[in-house]
């Protein structure tokens, strides 16, 4: 179990690393990208990547597809209802982060899209009252297995499940590792930059509420 997970850790550092290396080849081989304002938090692409077309069910029992995020910047963050740490630690600070830019206009104001991983035991409505205990505001979604691989790798992300001691009498004793950084998406629901671990609500207020005014110019 040990090794299993330290692989799958030094797997997602390795498809991290070589995803950002990929990015910055492609995206610096063209230069023509919007240049967008000094960012401190976000690492922004020099080129917006299209993402393909997706469909994930939200908490409300919507589907949430390509387009519909159109019209405001949003961070997405990948993760799971029965995650012990990483999952409340980075939505109490993304709520941190909400509570900064609240008095943007909400037409424009920036969201926050919390999808789980664990669509077997994170029913819609269970993500929507665990990502809303954190901030009302937060969308949150979840989809089949291989919708969510699709959307992740999409983000250049992963995830995989990851069974307990007890798994073979227990078939709920299992954990998700998924990859820890946030997506950052333009208002044409493009992704245009990630966000890294150790997370600062403040910078990521600060630079969310200069990319919308940046964008209504």
């Amino acid at each position: 179990m040990f090794n299993r997970k330290i692989g799958f850790i030094l797997i997602i550092a390795l498809a991290a690393g070589l995803g950002l290396l990929a990015a910055q080849k492609y995206f610096g081989a063209k230069s023509t990208g919007p240049q967008w304002p000094q960012t401190t938090s976000i690492t922004m692409f020099p080129q917006a990547r299209t993402l393909p077309a997706f469909s994930l069910r939200q908490s409300d029992g919507t589907q949430l597809v390509s387009g519909e995020l159109n019209g405001h910047w949003t961070l997405v963050f990948l993760g799971f209802t029965y995650c012990p740490d990483v999952c409340p630690t980075t939505l109490a600070e993304l709520a941190q982060a909400q509570n900064q830019w609240k008095s943007l206009p909400d037409s424009t104001r920036p969201r926050v899209l919390f999808v789980s991983v664990d669509p077997e035991r994170d029913t819609p409505t269970r993500i929507g009252e665990y990502a809303h205990a954190f901030h009302p505001d937060t969308l949150a979604a979840t989809a089949d297995v291989p919708a969510l691989e699709s959307f992740a790798k999409s983000l250049m992300f992963v995830f995989q499940k990851m069974p307990g001691n007890h798994f073979e009498t227990d078939p709920k004793d299992y954990s998700m590792d998924h990859s820890a950084n946030i997506a950052v998406l333009d208002p044409q629901g493009r992704m245009v930059g990630f966000i890294k671990p150790p997370f600062q609500p403040k910078a990521i207020a600060e630079d969310m509420a200069a990319l919308t005014l940046a964008t209504k110019k």
